[in-house]
C-alpha cells in the first residue's frame, strides 16, 4: 500500500491509534454509530417543530436539553471516564533520542484498514510524519520544530523534556480511581513529539492563531501597494489545510470534519433565522494530566474592506484554552466565547 503525508495529517493512513486491538476500535466506533442514529430522530422532530409548529414548544424542548445538560454536566468530573487513558502506551517512560528510532513501537503492527478507506485518529501516524519531516530536511524534528517556533515567536514553547529546568512549567493532574485529585504520573513524550510531546502557554498559542489567519486572509486582500507583510504561509497552504476531507469526521464536533491537521466547521444556514454554524477551525489537546484547545473564528469580510483595504489581517477571534487537567473537554467552551466576542464586535 502506499501511504502519503496528506493520507497521515488527515488520519485516514490505517496506522493504529494506542488501541492495538482492531475488534475494539470496530466495537467503539459502532457504539458511536448507534448513539447518533439514536440522537437524529428527536433531532429531525424538533426541526419540524420549528418548521411548522409551536415556538414555545420549540423554545421548552430547547431549554430543557440545555438544563439537563448542565445537570449533567455538573454532576460529572472530568477525567474519570475516558477509556482512552487506560491504555498503557499513554504512559511509556522510555526515553527517545529520535522520533525514527520512535517508530519501532508500531512499524511492525498492521494497519487497521487501506490507508485512504476510513478514519482513525492516529498519533502514531504524526510520529511518522515527524520521522518523514526528520529525514526530508535532514535534522532532528525538534531542532526543526524549535527554529519555527522562534519564527513564530512564540518563545515560551518548548519540548516536555522532563529532565530540563522549565520556567513556569505547570504541575498536570488527573483523578484516580476513588475519584480523588493526584499528581499525574511520570511520562516520557519523546515517543510522540509531534503528536502530544510540547510545552506552551496560552500567549504563544494566540499568536500560532493569529499568524495562521493572518496567512490565510493575507491574501484576500487588495489595493495594500506593497505595505501589507506575507504571512508566514501562502494563503492557499492555509485553505488547504482547511478545507474538510471526504470519509472524515470529528469527535468534539459533530458539524465538522476533519482537514489537515484541523478540524473545521464550514458556514451553513438552511433556514432563515435558525441554526447558522460560521465556518471555523479548531483542535483540542488530551495528555496525561492536561486538555487543551486553540480555536480560529475568522472574520466574514465584506467586499468593500478587501477591496479598499480599511482594515489589515488577521480579522476574526482567536480562543486558547490549556487546562492542567486530564480530560476536559474544552471545544464548546471555546466556541461559544469566540461567538460571545464575535457578537460583541459586531454590535460596536
Amino acid at each position: 500500500v502506499a501511504i502519503t503525508t496528506r493520507l497521515l495529517v488527515s488520519h485516514l493512513s490505517g496506522i493504529r491509534h494506542y488501541e492495538k486491538d482492531v475488534a475494539k476500535v470496530k466495537e467503539e466506533k459502532e457504539k458511536a454509530n448507534r448513539a447518533l442514529k439514536l440522537t437524529k430522530p428527536n433531532q429531525d422532530k424538533e426541526q419540524k417543530e420549528k418548521d411548522g409548529k409551536s415556538i414555545e414548544k420549540t423554545d421548552f424542548v430547547k431549554a430543557k436539553k440545555e438544563h439537563e445538560g448542565e445537570v449533567k454536566s455538573r454532576n460529572s468530573k472530568p477525567g474519570r471516564r475516558d477509556k482512552e487513558f487506560e491504555q498503557e502506551e499513554y504512559y511509556l517512560k522510555e526515553k527517545f533520542e529520535s522520533v525514527i528510532e520512535s517508530l519501532k513501537i508500531f512499524k511492525n503492527d498492521p494497519l487497521f484498514f487501506k490507508p485512504g478507506s476510513q478514519f482513525l485518529y492516529s498519533t502514531y501516524g504524526f510520529t511518522l510524519l515527524s520521522a518523514v519531516v526528520e529525514r526530508a530536511s535532514g535534522q532532528k524534528f525538534t531542532d526543526y520544530m524549535l527554529k519555527m517556533f522562534r519564527d513564530l515567536d512564540m518563545l515560551s514553547t518548548v519540548l516536555d523534556d522532563n529532565e530540563a529546568m522549565i520556567y513556569n512549567r505547570a504541575r498536570c493532574y488527573v483523578y484516580n480511581k476513588k475519584g480523588r485529585l493526584v499528581n499525574a504520573p511520570y511520562v516520557d513524550n519523546s515517543y510522540k513529539w509531534a503528536g502530544g510531546g510540547f510545552l506552551s502557554s496560552v500567549g504563544d498559542l494566540l499568536k500560532f492563531g493569529n499568524a495562521l489567519l493572518y496567512s490565510y486572509q493575507a491574501g484576500q486582500f487588495k489595493n495594500t501597494n506593497g505595505k501589507l507583510l506575507p504571512g508566514y504561509l501562502k494563503p492557499d497552504t492555509v485553505a488547504m489545510m482547511w478545507t474538510p476531507v471526504p470519509k472524515t469526521e470529528v469527535s468534539w464536533d459533530r458539524d465538522g470534519k476533519y482537514a489537515m491537521a484541523w478540524a473545521v466547521v464550514e458556514k451553513k444556514q438552511q433556514y432563515g433565522f435558525c441554526r447558522q454554524q460560521r465556518h471555523y477551525a479548531s483542535h483540542t489537546g488530551g495528555a496525561v494530566g492536561a486538555s487543551s484547545v486553540l480555536l480560529i473564528l475568522p472574520e466574514e469580510l465584506d467586499s468593500k474592506a478587501i477591496d479598499t483595504a480599511l482594515v489589515a489581517p488577521p480579522r476574526g477571534v482567536i480562543v486558547s484554552i490549556i487546562c492542567n487537567m486530564q480530560s476536559v473537554s474544552l471545544n464548546s467552551t471555546a466556541l461559544k466565547i469566540a461567538r460571545e466576542f464575535d457578537k460583541e464586535k459586531w454590535a460596536q
